[in-house]
């Protein structure tokens, strides 16, 4: 949470030729106690947003070294977004860089998605995971509505849902028809490395 410090340290070892996944590593397990200490209600929603611009930061400083490194092997494909009538990113946004740093392509089709999106992008991509974010409790008939539409498209037999927000439950689950849910990003990367085979 100190950003100041925590830069010139990530500066400090790029300089000194340490990897870079290892940084990205730490930053990743810096961000699992940021998310701990959410979910003790130590941190708010303002830490979580402020320790999701030191990651970025730190990312854009790491990543063009990484992309010297070597090209990080993909691991598998996910479509993710924020459902209709829901504009909240931060969790998506966390979850988004987790799986990208560790080996997923993501597709993020960003918030207030419809879900012919999620379709049309599932056909495109071939991805085989859905993560589908939503915070306000209306999200969950958009959640249903995206399953039901990927259903109707044929495609439920092919994609693995995940859910994850705000509120999310076992009940809401059950009710929209996903396959799982995580209650934080940690979970949404375990799940998908799972139905990928990755881990």
């Amino acid at each position: 949470m100190k950003e100041k410090e925590a830069l010139k340290i990530v500066e400090d070892r790029l300089n000194a030729g340490k990897e870079p996944l290892k940084i990205l590593d730490d930053a990743q397990r810096a961000m699992e106690i940021v998310g701990q200490r959410f979910a003790d209600s130590q941190y708010f929603i303002p830490d979580l947003v402020y320790s999701g611009e030191i990651l970025k930061e730190i990312t854009d400083m790491v990543k063009p070294k990484l992309a010297k490194a070597a090209e990080v092997k993909r691991v598998g494909k996910v479509v993710i977004g924020t459902v209709a009538g829901d504009i909240h990113d931060i969790g998506k946004d966390i979850v988004v860089f987790m799986l990208d740093v560790n080996g997923f392509e993501v597709y993020d089709l960003g918030v207030d998605v419809p879900a012919q999106k999620f379709v049309d992008k599932i056909k495109e991509s071939g991805a085989p995971i859905v993560g589908l974010s939503g915070f306000l409790a209306l999200a969950y008939d958009s959640m249903k509505q995206t399953v039901e539409a990927i259903k109707d498209a044929g495609l439920r037999n092919k994609v693995k849902v995940m859910i994850g927000g705000g509120q999310i439950t076992e009940e809401v689950k059950k009710y929209t028809g996903a396959d799982a849910y995580g209650k934080d990003a940690m979970v949404g990367v375990s799940l998908a490395k799972k139905w990928s085979g990755a881990g």
